[in-house]
């Protein structure tokens, strides 16, 4: 007779941890803020803020690549991965900075599909799309996993012509300023929000960072892959390097596009200088639902490992199930911790939050694997092997 955990195991490298990983990367931050990014740092300090980004991502995937190939991972990815290597008492420490941080992150993803909403439907109430769109995305979640699945290769679909969209343009000749002209570094001038009262360089990386932090995308569903050991590392690192490329790619396209006035004050300009904006609409409200739904997906499955581990109050109710092994009690709180988190109402508010929640998560990961590899336990031994420098700049 088969039991909950066995009929969960069903996703493999690219449904279970490709797909939702890279579509929880090209999210919000991509559409609405990297031309924000680009006219407060310049092209160059973009470029930079990416790349620094991504390199505590990728050390911290392949940290995280290491330890699943070591261990028998279960539900809950990073908190899994930390309490079956430090301990249940260190990974509920970890887990609940995880949680939060995925909660949050919903919030912010709910945020950029109203603000991609709003530039349709201007007349529209701002809360109203917030709370419709919260409601879609936690019936869809609440129904299965298996739902949100399926609902993310549409998706995929529409971001991928929503790129077509960017090509085509610069096809067409969007980027009408020489290579030279292009601005090389900003001045850091702020945003609409402070009336261009100043910024720099490490407040508009807190921004972008989160476009960054979908890494884990994939391991929260470590409890519902038929093979993690291969899942997460392959499909995350593949995830990681598609978008990569296509964030660098972007950023250069769009300093060629537009002024520094209007990278700096248009949170739109990727669609008015896309060759149709529609699809660039499309591919906003794709990606941002897509990143929200991955997200509470995964945020509740790591409230619900730690319910089983017993590391919280009330973990008998928090680990409920449905008949069909779905983590229902689970959900039913993180949609209350989302519902609450709606109120602060602003990405750029938000933001900094998901990076700070985030930031403590990959250096426990990585420190994780310092420890491991210092110690030279005979028990550590990971098909996936990674050199000793590695998880330390991760850190």
């Amino acid at each position: 007779m088969e039991t909950n955990s066995t009929r969960l195991k069903k996703f493999g490298t690219f449904g279970g941890v490709f797909t939702p990983t890279l579509l929880t990367i090209l999210g919000v931050i991509m559409y609405l803020r990297l031309g924000w990014v680009i006219g407060n740092a310049g092209l160059l300090g973009a470029w930079l803020i990416i790349l620094i980004s991504f390199a505590i991502t990728l050390c911290t995937a392949l940290s995280m690549s290491a330890i699943t190939t070591n261990i028998r991972i279960g539900a809950g990815g990073a908190y899994a991965i930390v309490s079956q290597a430090l301990g249940l008492e260190v990974g509920g420490s970890l887990g609940i900075p995880r949680y939060v941080s995925q909660g949050l992150a919903v919030t912010m993803y709910i945020f950029g599909f109203r603000e991609g909403w709003l530039g349709i439907f201007p007349d529209h109430n701002p809360f109203l799309v917030d709370v419709l769109v919260f409601g879609i995305l936690f019936g869809i979640a609440y129904v299965s996993a298996n739902l949100a699945i399926k609902t993310q290769y549409i998706i995929m679909g529409v971001i991928v012509l929503s790129f077509i969209s960017v090509i085509w343009a610069a096809y067409e000749g969007s980027m009408f300023q020489a290579n030279e002209d292009v601005l090389r570094f900003g001045s850091f001038k702020g945003s609409v929000e402070n009336n261009f009262s100043g910024s720099n360089f490490w407040i508009v990386f807190a921004v972008f960072f989160p476009a960054a932090t979908g890494i884990m995308a994939g391991a929260n569903m470590s409890g519902e892959l038929k093979d993690p050991k291969k899942s997460i590392p392959v499909g995350t690192l593949w995830a990681i390097g598609v978008s990569f490329v296509i964030y660098m790619a972007l950023a250069y396209w769009l300093s060629r596009s537009a002024t520094e006035a209007e990278l700096i004050t248009d949170y739109y300009v990727i669609v008015e200088k896309a060759a149709f904006g529609p699809l660039i609409i499309a591919g906003i409200l794709g990606a941002t639902f897509s990143s929200a739904l991955a997200s509470i997906v995964g945020s509740s499955r790591i409230l619900f490992a730690m319910g089983e581990h017993k590391v919280l109050p009330y973990s008998k109710f928090i680990a409920g199930q449905s008949a069909n092994g779905q983590p229902r009690n689970a959900m039913i709180i993180t949609g209350i911790l989302i519902f609450a988190t709606m109120l602060l109402r602003n990405i750029n508010a938000i933001a900094p939050l998901v990076t700070l929640f985030f930031l403590i998560t990959y250096a426990m990961i990585n420190i994780v694997v310092i420890i491991e590899q210092n110690l030279g336990l005979i028990s550590y031994r990971p098909v996936f092997k990674i050199h000793r420098w590695v998880p330390w700049i991760g850190l």
